[in-house]
């Protein structure tokens, strides 16, 4: 494994190199965020997956800082917006500006032209501004008066909702559901980790100096690069497809369910599958691979029967009891 605190400057990009770097994220990372591994994981297959990530936890448990920690890490360029009810898309999008100087009008780039857009409290916005990262999302990609203007690569849209406010808040619909490939919880720290968290703000750790902090660049553009075309190489046997296939397919005849897995989440569940299976160091998948993101990758395609949910049936437990009945493929 690289050293942590190098410079990867003059680094050639190679796929033993690419993963070695990945790894060292959670070494770095941890130097501002404590006991958010998993978080930090997911975030990197959907940087190796070029999907979007939605961050759901209560307020205080380092979302935020997470995301900034993971683009200082990769020395990528990120922005955070707000969202509020009074968003406009153009707020995100950016707009056209008329400049008397030129009697012409220039396009002004929003805040979603970056590589790790932070959309804090996205469900806090109306549906027509939450729209208007659907394009972005899938497309890569902003249209304005007709022009469309490409986003950076790698590009990453990281969502944080609260699980527990509701009020005054706008459900994200499931076509925009299904657009973010991940899912990811972010608990509370355990009493251990949340001493060391009191422990470090004690000594003076500013959660805005992330240089002061020790965080440094472990990666950059040249290795995702690299990882993302060594997961493409990544080999799937027909037995591992139809596992996926038979997993979102059971999910569709639940009784706990009003909807399933689409077949777009099916092959979200095989691309991140991939992922982990590269980053894990195997150019192979195993069942294994596709059981350690399913939660992930499907709890947020799914939708619960009303009476089931009252019955405290959720996602999570209808997802793990499928896993537990589909036949694994030796």
């Amino acid at each position: 494994m690289m050293d942590p605190t190098t410079d990867n400057a003059g680094s050639t990009g190679d796929p033993g190199s690419a993963r070695a770097s990945l790894e060292a994220l959670r070494a770095e990372i941890a130097k501002a965020v404590v006991g958010q591994d998993a978080a930090v994981t997911g975030l990197v297959v959907a940087l190796l997956c070029r999907g979007h990530v939605l961050l759901e936890g209560v307020p205080g448990v380092a979302k935020t800082l997470l995301v900034r920690a993971l683009a200082s890490a990769l020395e990528l360029d990120t922005k955070r917006v707000q969202f509020t009810p009074d968003l406009m898309p153009s707020d995100i999008t950016g707009s056209l500006v008329y400049d008397s100087r030129s009697a012409e009008f220039s396009f002004q780039p929003g805040p979603v032209f970056t590589n790790l857009l932070l959309a804090d409290e996205i469900n806090r916005t109306p549906p027509k501004t939450q729209s208007s990262l659907l394009e972005a999302m899938e497309e890569r990609q902003v249209t304005v008066d007709g022009t469309p203007r490409a986003l950076p690569d790698p590009f990453l849209v990281a969502a944080t909702q609260n699980p527990v406010e509701y009020e005054g808040t706008y459900p994200l619909p499931e076509a925009q559901l299904d657009r973010f490939l991940l899912k990811l919880t972010v608990p509370l720290p355990s009493r251990r980790h949340e001493i060391d968290v009191l422990t470090r703000h004690a000594e003076g750790f500013n959660p805005r100096d992330l240089r002061a902090a020790g965080v440094r660049p472990v990666a950059g553009p040249a290795e995702l690069a690299a990882a993302r075309a060594a997961v493409a190489k990544t080999t799937v046997s027909p037995e591992i497809t139809a596992y996926v296939v038979d997993i979102c397919r059971a999910t569709r005849d639940s009784p706990s369910l009003t909807l399933g897995v689409s077949p777009r989440g099916a092959t979200a569940l095989l691309s991140t599958a991939r992922a982990w299976a590269w980053l894990t160091g195997r150019d192979y998948v195993i069942p294994d691979d596709v059981k350690a993101l399913a939660l992930p990758t499907l709890r947020h395609r799914v939708q619960l029967r009303p009476e089931a949910e009252m019955e405290g049936v959720t996602a999570d437990s209808v997802i793990s009891a499928i896993l537990t009945h589909v036949p694994v493929p030796r």
